[in-house]
Formats: structure tokens, C-alpha cells, sequence
């Protein structure tokens, strides 16, 4: 089987080979979500599936390089991401502000990377507690999926890299408010010399983003030993890159929900739209450069793409006059795929909402 490199032929494979297996991985989640005893706890992780279904979606595209390995690493990556979008709704919309409890909630993303490391109570500093085990089956079902892979020990210190930045970024986003941009000034400054140049908050997005573990983890069930030598290509590939325009378009869209919530948005940060559009399109052209090396570079830079054309095709953009403005110009600079993705994501997401 070969990687699709042509838009037609992936949007094939995802309709018929990705979307109805995530759909039957979230479906059993979701089943174990709805008997979580904590009514709090439950109501955040059935809400996490519910308006976050289309992040599995879009990281199982990554399957499709796992070969015969594929429900496998669909398998894993929904677990993870359901990981990520439950704390992220646990951490958002939860009265806690406190670091220690984010970092312990979180200690489940870097246990799910380690299949000798046994789960533990990550609710210890908060009040709700009983989750009926639904955490501790998202942690073992990644643990179980990576301990068949071959070249688990070539690429966990990669994959601990990525979760570390995705898990201080969360730590530090969600405390008391006027905690949160200090916090994270700091910590740009302490990894700002290892980083091509870009500012506090372009760190922070490029931070945020599970793409680059997907990635890594997929190409480790379909090529075992050769990642000894591939690891290091892919993450850089992702990071910072990747990742940070997958994050900063997330942002883009959300940004009138994100100012009547109140909550951080990183595009908030330039001090103007034509600066954000200027370093949106660097991170554009800069995301195509990075993985122009990677193998399969066809089908990377089609996820590039489709990212630019999902996103720019939400109905949140509709919504916001001078965010449909800027949309436009983000569509003409990705291109033709750019524009096939964009009316893609465009009717998929409305077929979807109206049945």
C-alpha cells in the first residue's frame, strides 16, 4: 500500500478507510464516557468528544502512512487526542486554577508515551475524583498500541519532547489570569535559543499541536528499525513549523468565541492584522520548506493544505466579517489544493451537521 500523494486518492482513503474506523473508536469512548459516576467529570468528557470530533478526525489522516498497521495507530491516536481534548475541557471549564493540578491531570499524556509506567490518580489535587476508570483506559490504550512498536525506544524521546511542550503549555495557559502571560513569557525565554525566530506567543502555539507525536508514531509502525534515522527528520519537520500553523489557524477561527469567553488566543498578540497575515503566510511557506525533506512530502504537504482548507471552511469564519476577509487571502496564497480542501471541509462539515 502507498501513501497517497494526490488529493482525490487521500480524500478516498479518509472517507473509506479513516473516518468510519474513528467513528467506531470515539462511539466506544463515548460509551465509557457516559458511565463516568462524577457528574462533572462526565459532562466535560462527553462534551470533549461531542465538539471536538473533528481533531480525531484530522490526526487519523496520519494512519494512512501505517500501512497494514493502520487501526492500530487510529486506535491511538483517537485515545490520545480524546486525552488531549478532555483535559483541555477539564482545565478550560473547570473552577480549579491550580498548576499543580494541571500539571498531575497532564502527567496522563507523557504516561500514555510510556508502556512501562504504571497509570496513577491524576485528579489527586481536585475535588471530582471517579471517573470509573475512563482516563486510566485512554492511558493503557496507547500504552498497549506503542509497546508493539518495534522502534518504541528510537522514538520516545522525540515523543516526550512534543508532550512536554504540549503539557507546560497547558499548565501555564489555564492558570489565574494575569499568571498566564507571564508564565509563558518565561518560558519562551528559557528555550527561545534552540528556536528559529518567532515570538512568545508563536512559541506557544507551535507548542500545542499533537501532530508531530501522530506523525512520528505512524511512521514507527510502518518502518520499525528506520527510525533510528527518520526521528529526528520528522520532529523537525513538525516542529516548530507544522504545528504551529495546525495551532495558529485553530486560534484564528476562534477568535470572536475566544474574546466573549475571555480566553487566551494567541493571534490576539500581534499588534495588527496585517502583521498576523505576514507571519501566518511565513509559517505557511516555511511549514512547506520544512517538510520538503520528509518522506512522502506529497501527502505532507497535502495535509498542509487541508489543515489551511478545514479550518478556513468552519462556520466561525462566516461569522466574523473581518476574519472572512483574511480567510480569502489565506485561501489564494495555499493554492489549488489549498482551494480543493477548503470546498471540501466546506461540504463535509455541513453534510455532517444536518444529519
Amino acid at each position: 500500500m502507498t501513501v497517497p500523494s494526490r488529493p482525490l486518492k487521500l480524500m478516498a482513503e479518509i472517507y473509506t478507510k479513516v473516518l468510519p474506523e474513528v467513528h467506531r473508536e470515539l462511539k466506544r469512548w463515548k460509551e465509557k464516557a457516559s458511565k463516568i459516576p462524577d457528574p462533572e467529570l462526565r459532562k466535560q468528557a462527553l462534551s470533549s468528544i461531542e465538539s471536538k470530533t473533528f481533531h480525531c478526525e484530522g490526526g487519523a489522516i496520519y494512519s494512512l502512512i501505517a500501512e497494514d498497521k493502520r487501526k492500530d495507530i487510529i486506535a491511538f491516536i483517537v485515545a490520545y487526542q480524546t486525552i488531549s481534548d478532555y483535559l483541555d475541557n477539564l482545565c478550560d471549564r473547570s473552577t480549579s486554577l491550580d498548576p499543580e493540578d494541571f500539571r498531575c491531570l497532564h502527567r496522563s499524556m507523557l504516561h500514555a508515551l510510556t508502556p512501562d509506567v504504571k497509570p496513577e490518580n491524576y485528579y489527586r489535587y481536585r475535588s471530582q475524583q471517579q471517573d470509573g476508570g475512563y482516563l486510566e483506559a485512554l492511558v493503557q490504550t496507547c500504552q498497549k498500541v506503542l509497546s508493539e512498536l518495534t522502534a518504541l525506544k528510537s522514538i520516545q524521546p522525540a515523543l516526550h519532547q512534543l508532550a512536554g511542550f504540549y503539557c507546560d503549555l497547558q499548565v501555564h495557559k489555564h492558570v489565574v489570569r494575569d499568571q498566564r502571560v507571564p508564565r509563558l513569557m518565561e518560558w519562551f525565554q528559557k528555550n527561545k535559543a534552540h528556536l528559529p525566530e518567532m515570538s512568545w506567543y508563536e512559541f506557544a502555539a507551535c507548542s500545542g499541536s499533537t501532530l508531530g507525536i501522530f506523525c512520528i508514531v505512524a511512521y514507527a509502525a510502518a518502518r520499525g528499525d528506520e527510525m533510528k534515522l527518520l526521528v529526528g527528520k520528522i520532529k523537525d519537520s513538525y516542529f516548530p513549523w507544522v504545528q504551529g500553523l495546525h495551532i495558529l489557524m485553530d486560534y484564528f477561527v476562534d477568535q470572536e468565541e475566544d474574546r466573549i469567553e475571555g480566553d487566551l488566543n494567541f493571534c490576539f498578540y500581534y499588534p495588527n492584522d496585517q502583521e498576523m497575515m505576514d507571519r501566518l503566510k511565513h509559517f505557511i511557506e516555511e511549514a512547506d520548506a520544512a517538510i520538503d525533506t520528509m518522506p512522502d512530502k506529497n501527502f505532507h504537504k497535502m495535509i498542509n493544505r487541508g489543515l489551511l482548507g478545514i479550518y478556513l471552511a468552519d462556520r466561525k469564519v462566516a461569522k466574523q466579517r473581518n476574519v472572512r476577509v483574511l480567510a480569502r487571502k489565506l485561501i489564494r496564497k495555499s493554492g489549488g489544493s489549498g482551494l480543493f480542501f477548503f470546498v471540501n471541509g466546506w461540504l463535509y462539515r455541513r453534510i455532517r451537521q444536518s444529519i
